[in-house]
């Protein structure tokens, strides 16, 4: 069977790109026949494959990553390539066809072998593998009456993807714009295949972070744990590519939301008495895991620390409680913030009426982020903000949400709350004398350079409930536990 394997890693079946593909197409047809206006000559689909991308002006590569709707349809690790679903309008069923560059004599040389179309056609379990200077014979033989090409705006990023520019385009019917809500909103849905490949990421990065908090101690650097982390993820799991950055903050860093970017390279050394916040996700065939481990530094929490983490657990397993097919994601929102108000609350920190500090905005203060998002192909998988789905919210406390939807099973999305002491959302509320009279300004004060906790699982959304794979230790004592084990 065509599959993907690094070494003796996880086999990703090429039937899972073949499926892919076949459900895209049963709903571009399912589509037409609610009236979308597609015709009734041959339907194509084509694709643009990712480009490999030099450093500047240089003669270095960034390692390739194929781009995330090409990986979804075809699953082809090599740059350059276009792809093409010749559609069936009655069955919805395509036909599969690949074009790969053709490729000088000596790369052979440099690169390595070079492989015929009947070679690539094995690997990737198409219909018909071509070269890519082929792609206008092929449409000219095809006659297509419509081709759908793809470009749509990412919801997190704000970047537009454009359409693909190709010879003899000006011949015929294109339309950029049917694809992507329907193409994307297939994503958010995963196949039985789908979910295996996120299950094996998620555990390697589960076993990765355990080795991260054995490791880590008082006095190693910030980006010693980001190296040991990787070097599980890839010398174990075969995962040659991390999903982000690496966010590894200690003490203050902790509440740096997207500490690790070029300016701040998890570099400082970890101190004694600081809890530590890693959020860290290996990438195997193109699928994300996103799991976040919060600790303290030495391995044994102090009162403070275990005050904080049991509010942010609390909240945590609020959700996970209650997260299942039908329910609101906003409501899931409002719910860890109802209860992380009402930890932190009990212990002191705020005093009031929860839902009248829920509606101030005040769990805004400590946790600016949405509770979690998509996941897939994409650590931010898109589908977020389709024009079929709600819209994002406007309440600047809820407008960070990356999604508004219903849930709905077969969804894979993290569970992420947390609680951060960050020193312009810190003044800027006890400016604000609306949400000040909530804050026990004295007890605040303790907790200045505390940093922040944040727990991240990867969940898949079920029928009856929530399925974990994050695979780690969250609780006070297993966490404990666990950094005392080496």
């Amino acid at each position: 069977m065509a599959c993907f394997r690094m070494g003796s890693c996880h086999e990703v079946p090429m039937t899972l790109f073949k499926n892919n593909r076949d459900k895209v197409c049963k709903a571009i047809v399912a589509k037409s026949q609610e009236g979308l206006k597609l015709g009734t000559g041959q339907l194509l689909i084509l694709l643009e494959g990712g480009k490999e991308l030099s450093y500047y002006n240089t003669d270095v590569d960034y390692v390739f990553r194929q781009e995330s709707y090409f990986q979804y349809m075809f699953g082809a690790k090599e740059p350059g390539c276009l792809g093409i679903l010749n559609i069936d309008t009655k069955t919805g069923k395509p036909s599969a066809v690949l074009f790969v560059p053709r490729l000088p004599d000596e790369y052979e040389t440099w690169m390595g072998s070079l492989l015929k179309p009947d070679e690539f056609k094995a690997m990737y379990g198409v219909d018909e593998v071509y070269y890519v200077d082929e792609l206008e014979t092929y449409l000219e033989k095809a006659s297509p009456q419509l081709i759908l090409t793809l470009s749509g705006t990412n919801s997190d990023s704000g970047l537009t993807m454009q359409p693909p520019e190709f010879a003899g385009k000006e011949k015929y019917v294109t339309n950029c714009d049917l694809l992507y809500p329907i193409i994307s909103e297939c994503r958010v849905i995963k196949s039985a295949e789908e979910i295996e490949v996120l299950r094996y990421v998620a555990k390697v990065s589960s076993d990765a972070h355990i080795k991260v908090m054995q490791f880590i101690r008082p006095g190693r650097m910030e980006y010693e744990g980001e190296s040991v982390f990787l070097h599980h993820a890839y010398a174990v799991g075969g995962c040659r590519h991390a999903s982000y950055t690496c966010i590894c903050g200690s003490g203050t860093n902790s509440a740096i939301l997207h500490y690790g970017h070029a300016g701040a390279p998890n570099n400082r050394p970890i101190q004694d008495g600081e809890m530590c916040l890693f959020d860290m996700g290996a990438n195997y065939c193109g699928y994300a895991a996103d799991i976040t481990c919060s600790f303290p530094a030495n391995g044994k929490f102090t009162e403070d620390q275990k005050f904080i983490y049991n509010a942010v657990l609390a909240a945590r397993n609020a959700v996970m409680e209650t997260a299942r097919d039908g329910v609101s994601w906003v409501d899931m929102h409002k719910l860890a913030g109802k209860v992380l108000l009402e930890r932190l609350m009990a212990g002191g920190l705020l005093n009031g009426d929860v839902d009248e500090m829920l509606d101030a905005g005040v769990s805004g203060v400590f946790q600016p982020h949405g509770l979690g998002h998509l996941i897939g192909l994409d650590v931010h998988d898109v589908g977020g903000y389709l024009v079929t789905e709600p819209a994002r919210p406007t309440e600047p406390w809820l407008s960070k949400l990356r999604f508004a939807r219903i849930l709905k099973a077969g969804m894979y999305v993290t569970i992420e709350p947390g609680c951060y002491f960050i020193k312009q959302l810190l003044d800027k509320a006890l400016a604000n004398i609306q949400i000040r009279k909530y804050i026990n300004v004295e007890m605040l004060e303790r907790f200045r350079s505390f940093g922040g906790v944040r727990i991240e699982d990867d969940v898949l959304i079920t029928k009856t409930g929530a399925e974990n794979f994050a695979i780690v230790p969250r609780t006070v004592e297993e966490i404990e536990q666990t950094m005392a084990s080496k």
